[in-house]
């Protein structure tokens, strides 16, 4: 069994630890010049279609999808390599593994991310955010249902949510009340389609960059002993959820 540690940090990654606005703009950018704007709208009517269907972004099931009746379309395999080949590390936020580094000197630091199972994996790898965490990896379809696996997995006194979808982070409020600090980072299309939201509850601490979490503190965070670990309820985690 897992000991407890006194502090876990939940790091998200998309708009969080990396510009996936900036690679999205890219794969645009590739789409419109391999294929064209007609076909470009196609790709991305079939992601947004699977990601209402599934939950979560599937850029390689899209593909998959956008093939046919493309077969033989030169820019096909291209496109396959640019996705899998595309260099994530180039798209950190500035400071974004240095604040990993520092929340490192805090507690232990795990990357939480949702996303497909293949990709959103291979992004973290080559980010070099896997190794900032030392591996430390939990990709999921929705994070606020898996707060129990999330415990097994790292069981922790305190958890720091660190992440740019504030309606999430009201969630996982929610769900772990007391024993969870959320940090809201304001960057991102989810942030600023967020701005005239209410969101209820607030994140406990809101920064514009993720550069701004080397400035945290053991003493921005509760005290806690190891005694104290976190049950959420489960009939508050799935009034939470729905």
């Amino acid at each position: 069994m897992l000991t407890a540690t006194s502090l876990v940090f939940l790091l998200d990654v998309d708009n969080t630890l990396l510009d996936n606005d900036g690679f999205a703009a890219d794969l645009t950018a590739r789409l419109d010049r391999d294929f064209g704007a007609m076909e470009r709208e196609r790709y991305w009517s079939i992601y947004n279609k699977l990601r209402d269907e599934l939950g979560f972004a599937d850029y390689l099931g899209a593909l998959q999808q956008f093939r046919l009746g493309h077969e033989y379309h030169p820019g096909l395999v291209p496109l396959s390599n640019f996705l899998l080949e595309y260099p994530f590390a180039e798209r950190l936020f500035p400071g974004a593994l240095d604040a990993v580094a520092h929340m490192g000197t805090l507690g232990s630091t795990v990357i939480l991310s949702d996303g497909d199972i293949v990709f959103q994996p291979r992004k973290i790898a080559h980010s070099g955010l896997g190794r900032a965490v030392q591996d430390r990896v939990l990709v999921y379809v929705h994070k606020e249902r898996m707060t129990e696996a999330i415990q097994r997995a790292f069981p922790a006194t305190h958890y720091v949510m660190v992440d740019d979808k504030p309606q999430l982070l009201a969630a996982m409020k929610r769900i772990f009340g007391a024993h969870i600090t959320t940090i809201f980072v304001n960057q991102g299309h989810y942030a600023r389609e967020a701005e005239h939201l209410v969101i209820d509850p607030a994140p406990d601490k809101t920064v514009m960059h993720i550069s701004d979490l080397v400035g945290l503190a053991s003493s921005d965070f509760p005290r806690v002993e190891l005694a104290g670990q976190a049950h959420p309820d489960p009939a508050t985690h799935a009034a939470a959820s729905e």
